[in-house]
């Protein structure tokens, strides 16, 4: 069985069908680095009365695995697209980044290269462009990086809240210093994809309202907003005396056509056969700095993520660490072909870990997102595993596109330590995907 994914009308023009209950008619107007779609998503159907469909990133190692070096240079194109229309400042080596990417090379060290005299305030949205929002930060000789985060704690107070209507988790917190945004820089917003654009408009509205400034960027590899949506942007501008830039890999119109209920049923049969994999626990924290306590775990988190601020130089320090750590990483793999898993929101510093390991090394992350589940060819969600997320049992995690036996060896990255238990019905649900050896590492305890 196959879904009928893509149908090319022309060469601007794409119909994707999804589950023969959802059609989206895109048309594409800007493809600066004439990228092809097929290399950065496909589809999938939302389990969400909000919005029905997701485009499932490529290259953003959240619902499919990915090359991790495949997202690292995601943020590094963004970062030239960046500095080319909004700076016009040509950097020398995007040609080379182009080809990286297109060629699916698997050798490149992310290293700054837009200069101290852009010092921008860069945001990454939770959960899923956490890691896309560091690796454009990356890029930068003097910028500061924070992520928005589902976070609820207690002993600090947000800086900016704001809401995402459309999201499965809407509320939006932001734990930074308050010298970090009460300023007049530029602020650069960094998302995987803008259908709306809302989610932004709401962001700098909160901003605004308490630490104004005259000019804000949004990021983001796709951009389907309409024309009444870019509209709505023109409309901000004017009415709070500011400027909003767009970057964008891919720009276009997206037209959505449900004509059919999708409805789940979960697969419980029994897997034949299935074997517990060898578990190693390893801990890292060694190398990490305990931060503040979240309201549902009593281990900390740890303050090199960016869910807390970080800045240029503390991020050379933060790639001198996972080098380090990563070392340690490399004499505890014993498989052919390696999986590494982040957590959540928790995805930049397991995706610059997995780009360091070695060899066969494909990164993703679980996801608080529900999708439709269904094994056809070209679809965006053909497994599933769901289980109590093991940092917060309060909340579904789910990991996509692992079929049995695809992996030998399994690294599970957990931001905090968690007892036992907690980790028992991941445990469980790892043994359908039939691998070998399994290591699950803390980053704070």
């Amino acid at each position: 069985m196959k879904d009928t994914q893509i149908l090319t009308l022309s060469k601007k023009t794409y119909t994707y069908t999804i589950l023969d209950a959802i059609t989206c008619n895109i048309e594409v107007r800007d493809n600066p680095y004439q990228l092809p779609l097929e290399g950065l998503f496909t589809m999938a159907a939302r389990i969400n009365k909000k919005r029905s469909f997701l485009f499932v990133s490529k290259v953003l190692g959240k619902h499919l695995p990915i090359d991790p070096i495949k997202g690292l240079l995601t943020g590094a194109l963004l970062a030239a697209r960046f500095a080319e229309s909004i700076k016009a400042w040509k950097y020398q080596e995007t040609e080379n980044l182009i080809r990286s990417f297109r060629e699916n090379e698997t050798e490149f060290q992310s290293a700054p290269f837009i200069p101290k005299s852009v010092n921008p305030v860069v945001i990454g949205f939770a959960e899923t462009a956490t890691a896309l929002g560091h690796a454009f930060f990356d890029c930068f000789e003097n910028a500061e990086y924070f992520h928005t985060t589902r976070e609820e704690i207690d002993s600090l107070t947000p800086s900016i809240t704001f809401e995402e209507e459309h999201s499965h988790a809407t509320s939006h917190r932001c734990y930074i210093p308050l010298s970090m945004i009460q300023n007049d820089r530029e602020i650069i917003l960094v998302d995987d994809e803008m259908t709306t654009g809302k989610t932004a408009i709401n962001i700098i509205e909160s901003i605004h309202a308490q630490f104004p400034r005259k000019e804000y960027t949004v990021v983001s590899i796709l951009d389907w907003r309409s024309e009444a949506n870019i509209q709505r942007y023109s409309q901000l501008e004017k009415s709070l005396g500011i400027k909003i830039n767009v970057v964008s890999l891919i720009g276009g119109n997206v037209q959505v056509n449900e004509f059919s209920k999708l409805e789940v049923h979960e697969n419980h049969e029994a897997c034949l056969n299935t074997k517990k994999p060898c578990i190693e626990i390893l801990s890292l924290s060694a190398f990490f700095k305990s931060a503040h306590v979240a309201a549902n775990n009593q281990t900390p988190l740890i303050q090199e993520t960016g869910r807390f601020g970080i800045d240029s130089r503390a991020n050379l320090d933060l790639h001198q660490k996972i080098h380090d750590a990563a070392a340690v990483l490399r004499q505890h793999r014993n498989g052919t072909k390696t999986l590494c898993l982040g957590t959540g929101e928790f995805m930049y510093i397991p995706m610059k870990l997995a780009a360091e390991m070695g060899r066969n090394v494909f990164y993703q992350s679980s996801t608080r997102s529900p999708i439709f589940p269904k094994d056809v060819e070209g679809y965006g969600a053909r497994q599933r595993i769901s289980f109590p997320n093991p940092e917060d049992q309060d909340i579904a995690h789910f990991v996509y596109n692992i079929p049995p036996f695809e992996y030998d060896e399994l690294f599970v990255f957990i931001e905090r330590e968690v007892p036992e238990g907690n980790l028992q019905p991941f445990l469980k649900q790892v043994e359908k995907l039939q691998i070998k050896s399994m290591k699950i590492v803390f980053f704070s305890h």
